[in-house]
């Protein structure tokens, strides 16, 4: 299967994309980024400089990815989302002089397999988003996230737990299960582990 690349898009040299990528309208790739297989780049996105995107991923249109940020397999990642690279930032040094490349302290962002992240959230530099969690829209997250969290609001905290259908589950005696699915996951110290499907 080939891939599909909008003549508008911007893909700089170096950048990786694989067999079966759509890349969309006016979407900004930039040097040395990789895309993995299957996956879409919405209109208008745009994906930094060594920016690793796994297989089977969705980034939707006007979604801002800055390096070094790492996107694992199965990923959504929802329209206007903007993962963040900078915990100080800051457009001058101390001495009012513009800040050139060595001056920033970029830190990515680290999406696991299979989460999701709402419409117009905002992930802070650093911040870890575990397997198959659910970020709700328009949340700003601050702190790691575990798997199969379900998190919202300014700033986030946890609501609830989700299985890889994304859907709430429920508890039910000692056991948390999917409904779509019929998974059961227990709650440990560690976080959420499935223990029957």
């Amino acid at each position: 299967m080939t891939s599909h690349i909008e003549d508008s898009a911007n893909i700089e040299k170096g950048a990786i994309i694989e067999n079966g990528c759509k890349v969309w309208h006016l979407a900004h790739i930039r040097e040395f980024a990789q895309i993995g297989e299957n996956s879409i780049i919405g209109r208008n996105v745009y994906v930094g400089p060594n920016v690793k995107i796994g297989a089977n991923t969705k980034i939707q249109n006007n979604a801002q990815v800055y390096d070094p940020a790492e996107i694992g397999n199965g990923v959504f990642i929802g329209p206007g989302v903007i993962l963040t690279n900078d915990v100080y930032p800051r457009a001058i040094a101390p001495n009012g002089e513009s800040k050139v490349d060595g001056e920033w302290d970029s830190l990515g962002v680290t999406v696991k397999e299979g989460a999701s992240i709402g419409a117009r959230a905002v992930i802070l530099a650093g911040v870890t988003i575990g397997q198959w969690a659910l970020i709700g829209a328009g949340s700003v997250v601050i702190n790691d996230t575990p798997d199969h969290a379900l998190c919202v609001g300014n700033p986030s905290y946890q609501i609830g737990w989700v299985g890889k259908a994304g859907i709430r589950l429920k508890k039910t005696k000692n056991l948390w299960v999917c409904e779509k699915t019929e998974e059961k996951y227990e709650e440990t110290r560690q976080g959420l582990v499935l223990v029957e499907a």
